[in-house]
């Protein structure tokens, strides 16, 4: 009898745990908006940097080094081989990480958001024109 009720609450337990909570339009999209603007100010400042460093190593040993090897690595099979397996698994498992991304946001939403929601909507709103002005999204 003990094994039985044990059984039935684990399952009762797991159906709980897979029913998750689904997020509103309205949070997808914000959650979309800042993910775009946060990417973009990442390859900003990628560039940036990249154009910041690269007059330094040119006429370098080290820069020349450098250049050398990824030169070498551009016409490499091995490494293409790889990028490509690199991007088809990442494509495999994007269905798998966005149901993922959607069932933390639908918690979120449903658990926190009521509690936190607008205390974290405020620190993003107050930090957006500090990295607006050291961290950029537009050129």
């Amino acid at each position: 009898m003990k094994l039985v009720l044990a059984l039935i609450v684990a399952l009762q337990v797991s159906v709980c745990l897979c029913d998750v909570p689904q997020p509103s339009k309205e949070l997808v999209d914000k959650y979309e908006g800042l993910k775009a603007v946060f990417y973009k100010r990442l390859a900003h400042a990628f560039e940036e940097a990249k154009n910041a460093i690269v007059p330094f190593a040119e006429g370098t040993v080290t820069g020349d080094k450098a250049k050398e090897i990824a030169e070498h690595m551009k016409g490499s099979s091995g490494l293409q081989t790889a990028l490509k397996l690199a991007a088809a698994l990442g494509k495999e498992l994007e269905p798998l990480v966005d149901k993922a991304r959607l069932a933390a946001l639908g918690a979120y939403e449903h658990y926190l958001r009521p509690t936190v929601g607008d205390q974290l909507d405020k620190t993003i709103n107050s930090i957006k024109p500090v990295l607006d002005q050291w961290l950029p999204a537009d050129h």
